[in-house]
């Protein structure tokens, strides 16, 4: 995938956060999410290129989200598939919370699993520890593993989760252990990238959150040499075996079949991504331990982005400045300006 694409995603997810941050602390996470839905499209289909969504928000009868199986981009070029989350953290958007980013993962037509839109347990580490952990042994066997590997005592590592009640056990566990466990609201994409970037405090993410945000962190986390297992858990196995949740985990385990993947099987990461031909873009929405938020004042306004690309191993922090008063653009419209 050559540098001039790569920029072109950037522009995407700088469009997609723009969209969101206009539904900034309004408490309506279904609005964020659909206007950064609508951006992200938008630009996405000015872009040559033959692109698909792969992993997304759900199929077809989910839209106006990204599905999967949408084409997008203008046909022409390349065939790309595109792994998205236009907010990952749409509490935090609506909350005015911190870490919330919108991303997306695109690569080569086979690049990326194809999953559903379901739960996946995640376990991921840095480039020190890759190949120490291994998702069929128990939490604490990979504690022990990756703080021997690192040097460390159980008491200096510090390992990220989200703070869902599904993980209070575990919480409890690590913490009777002697480990420093961050639990945090949303946001496990930017977690898995912390794990892999020195000098940030973070060796490991563990827990169970959404298939299409463990893809796109996979997609980071092979282009920054670290290590990933995961696993796609159906919904009655993680929210409880009400009649409703097993209908539903009923269909995510026909859509899995048909896909030809299996339920409750350990994906490496090699699994999750096939192949260095990737990009992967994040910019932030708001202030968080990744990236800047937007800043904005009246029709002018910043954004970071974290733009890496796969081959080159090329990790690059775009700042950007947005004059956001081309009033007969649909994506004027959406930012709210």
């Amino acid at each position: 995938m050559n540098r001039s694409l790569a920029i072109e995603f950037s522009r995407v997810t700088e469009a997609a956060a723009l969209a969101g941050f206009a539904w900034l602390g309004r408490g309506d996470k279904n609005s964020a999410d659909d206007a950064a839905v609508q951006a992200m499209r938008l630009m996405l289909n000015q872009i040559d290129m033959a692109g698909e969504i792969v992993i997304g928000e759900g199929e077809i009868d989910q839209a106006p989200m990204l599905y999967i199986g949408e084409k997008i981009g203008s046909g022409k070029g390349e065939e790309i598939s595109i792994a998205v989350d236009p907010i990952e953290g749409t509490r935090m958007t609506a909350m005015g919370q911190a870490n919330a980013l919108s991303v997306l993962a695109a690569g080569g037509k086979n690049t990326f699993l194809r999953a559903p839109d379901m739960y996946m347990e995640k376990l991921v580490v840095g480039p020190e520890v890759k190949d120490m952990v291994d998702l069929d042994l128990p939490l604490e066997q990979n504690l022990r593993r990756v703080a021997s590997k690192m040097g460390k005592l159980l008491s200096q590592l510090t390992v990220v989760t989200l703070d869902k009640p599904r993980h209070s056990d575990f919480i409890k566990h690590m913490q009777n252990l002697g480990v420093k466990v961050m639990a945090i609201p949303d946001g496990d994409v930017a977690a898995s990238i912390l794990c892999c970037l020195p000098e940030t405090g973070v060796d490991m993410l563990y827990g169970i959150g959404g298939a299409p945000e463990g893809v796109v962190a996979a997609a980071a986390v092979r282009a920054l040499g670290g290590d990933m297992q995961a696993r796609l858990i159906p919904r009655d196995q993680v929210k409880g075996a009400s009649a409703e949740n097993q209908a539903i985990a009923a269909d995510e385990i026909r859509r899995c079949q048909e896909m030809g993947i299996d339920v409750n099987k350990v994906l490496k990461l090699d699994d999750l991504v096939h192949d260095d031909n990737l990009v992967f873009s994040a910019t932030g929405i708001t202030n968080g331990d990744l990236l800047k938020g937007i800043q904005r004042r009246g029709n002018l306004a910043t954004t970071e982005t974290l733009l890496i690309r796969g081959r080159s191993r090329t990790i690059r922090r775009i700042q950007s400045i947005h004059y956001l008063d081309r009033k007969d653009t649909a994506l004027y419209r959406l930012i709210g300006a």
